[in-house]
């Protein structure tokens, strides 16, 4: 990668932190601006105000995907940017829960930042180089996660929450200039020819292709599988587990996501001559273990903390591992129609966190705190049986041939 090509998707980084600050920092704090700016005791509708941006972003995912190949993939992120700047605007105007709701669906019908960036990201890059910008993308947004809760929570003590979301407003606007400004609009990247006059893809070594349906597939499970542990976790170890404090709960919530932070670049490098079928396999049957043994695990006896920990940490190197061999199977697939794909994927991603939300508490209901540790176990070994398949058939289909 050129000095230039590192420059210019450093700013596409930069640029989907900023609007990521402002889009995964606020809703955890929806209870408090309900009962601060709209006097509501109505609390329950925090679970559906929070997926709303979601379903919204989920629907328009793939239109917006065309768009950004029928017009380019930078116009299509300065767009995103721009729409989520307008939804933070009419959400700080909201003088009602109806207004607010209206100002979320503005957000995510029109927003899709990590989309647009990741649009943008293969329309630059290809091979490992676009695996490893894809990699990047996956911690600019974990970072957010991490900065954006301690940051805000800081500020709403000082202002109130529909104000902090006008002077939010200004952090995706400044990220379309920093777009329209630093990244101008350049001839596409040549297609290169294969010997049958279509465009070939960039193939580093030990890459290998997957189908769109099993692409998407392993998208929404894996993000399902992730995102269903996450709304009962404090509250399932907090019953399990009593002698643990509130910060140590927080920070094993957050182990993992920090894990990637810290090893999702070396391990990258690492990974990166070895299949990503194998390696996203792997990588799935070890998440699924950790699960299992969070979900296994009670507070009897000394070894339940030791255990604790590794499971924790050793799910954040299955997770980032498993994210990385994903990346490089959505690199390998993203050679023509690159919005298409992911437009598409990011819609998958939306629709599992919202059927991950809505399943953890059915699950919760009927089966208890720690039952969406078992839900992703099963998940993520289904994924893993899926991606065997399809190492294996086409072995299977090589020995009939040699049979014939």
């Amino acid at each position: 990668m050129s000095g230039e090509e590192r420059s210019r998707v450093r700013s596409v980084m930069l640029c989907h932190f900023v609007a990521s600050l402002a889009a995964l920092g606020m809703p955890p704090f929806f209870a408090i601006l309900l009962s601060e700016e709209f006097a509501t005791t109505q609390l329950h509708l925090v679970g559906w105000l929070y997926v709303l941006p979601t379903v919204f972003s989920a629907l328009a995912a793939p239109w917006w995907g065309r768009f950004a190949d029928r017009f380019g993939a930078r116009r299509s992120l300065i767009r995103a940017q721009i729409g989520l700047a307008l939804g933070f605007l009419l959400a700080s105007q909201a003088d009602s829960v109806g207004g607010f709701a209206l100002a979320l669906a503005v957000q995510g019908l029109l927003g899709g930042t990590f989309a647009a960036s990741n649009t943008w990201l293969a329309s630059e890059l290809a091979g490992e180089h676009l695996t490893r910008a894809l990699t990047a993308m996956q911690a600019s947004a974990r970072a957010a996660l991490v900065v954006a809760p301690i940051l805000f929570g800081t500020l709403i003590g000082m202002i109130s929450p529909l104000t902090l979301y006008a002077w939010l407003a200004l952090l995706p606007l400044a990220a379309a200039v920093l777009v329209a400004t630093f990244l101008p609009p350049r001839p596409a990247r040549p297609p290169e020819p294969s010997s049958d006059g279509a465009r070939a893809a960039p193939s580093p070594s030990g890459t290998a292709t997957v189908s769109p349906g099993l692409l998407l597939w392993l998208q929404f499970g894996f993000s399902f599988a992730c995102v269903v542990t996450y709304p009962y976790f404090i509250a399932d170890f907090q019953v399990r587990f009593p002698g643990l404090s509130t910060t140590t709960l927080a920070i094993l919530f957050s182990l993992p996501h920090l894990v990637y932070l810290a090893l999702s670049a070396p391990l990258g490098r690492a990974l990166g001559h070895h299949c990503p079928q194998r390696t996203l396999t792997l990588a799935l049957v070890a998440m699924a273990l950790t699960c299992w043994a969070q979900y296994d695990l009670d507070g009897n006896g000394w070894p339940w903390q030791v255990g604790l920990w590794l499971a924790r940490l050793a799910m954040g190197i299955a997770m980032t591992a498993a994210f990385i061999a994903l990346h490089r199977l959505m690199s390998g697939a993203s050679r023509q129609r690159a919005g298409r794909l992911f437009g598409r994927l990011d819609a998958a991603a939306k629709w599992a966190g919202v059927a991950a939300g809505l399943g953890a508490g059915i699950l919760v209901s009927r089966f208890g705190l720690a039952s969406p540790l078992l839900a992703s176990t099963w998940v993520l070994a289904a994924l893993g049986l899926s991606l065997s398949a399809s190492l294996i058939r086409p072995l299977l289909s090589l020995s009939q041939r040699k049979r014939t």
